[in-house]
């Protein structure tokens, strides 16, 4: 059986980056969101590429489908010697306007998610003394800003969680890490929805999905004696 990297919500952009660059590097890239469909393309490009790749339809916040998608892949794929979870959930809106169903939602799919996913990749990462666990944070998890409560609140719990897993799991041979990507990245939301921001591309002023996914990799092969714990990725011209 051959080595698996998960990534739980491979969206177009920082998601599938970060599975093209695990297959590169002969890795099964097995890749999940709630819609296989859109998987599709994706898995077919690693695949053209000559690396090996499984799509999945996966509901992160469902404990049930979560447990059943790792016992899957462990069973019929390989060890899962890498989990990222890539759920972004970035909703805005204002305090005043803001539904319990939709905070609580963002929670799920930002938080929960991470739980679920991590709790089942560690159950299977411990007895074999090995593993890494990257989660995918935002200039939210460090800070509340105006008309984000809710993607704060779902990115601060997900950091949290990640600094207790790391505590925990790191003396048990398990690198536990958490990225923030402290900038727009290059993304079709980005593209439509904040045109300016995206015209600074060309001036590399928005982050680079490839250039993330690099950076999983490097903390992947990090040696145990050096392991970093919090990386913040931003462009130069991004304030911090």
């Amino acid at each position: 059986m051959q080595k698996v990297a998960l990534v739980v919500g491979a969206g177009d952009a920082t998601g599938g980056a970060i599975a093209r660059r695990f297959a590169r590097e002969g890795y099964t890239a097995c890749v999940t969101r709630r819609s296989a469909d859109k998987l599709q393309p994706l898995v077919e490009q690693i695949r053209a590429a000559g690396g090996q790749a499984h799509g999945f339809a996966s509901d992160a916040r469902q404990e049930e489908e979560v447990v059943r998608l790792v016992e899957r892949i462990e069973s019929t794929l390989g060890p899962i010697e890498v989990l990222v979870f890539n759920i972004g959930a970035n909703v805005p809106c204002s305090i005043l306007d803001e539904t319990a169903r939709k905070y609580f939602k963002v929670w799920e799919m930002a938080c929960l998610g991470g739980f679920l996913a991590g709790r089942e990749a560690a159950r299977r990462m411990v007895p074999r003394g090995r593993g890494t666990i990257l989660f995918t944070g935002a200039t939210a998890s460090l800070r509340g800003g105006a008309n984000f409560a809710a993607f704060a609140g779902a990115k601060h719990a997900l950091r949290a969680l990640a600094q207790s897993m790391a505590r925990e799991l790191g003396p048990r041979g398990i690198h536990v890490a958490h990225v923030v990507v402290d900038g727009a990245i290059d993304t079709a939301f980005i593209r439509d929805n904040f045109p300016e921001r995206y015209a600074l591309k060309d001036q590399d002023g928005i982050v680079n999905p490839e250039h993330i996914a690099d950076s999983y990799w490097m903390l992947h092969c990090q040696p145990r004696d050096a392991w970093t714990h919090e990386l913040d990725l931003r462009p130069w011209m991004e304030k911090f």
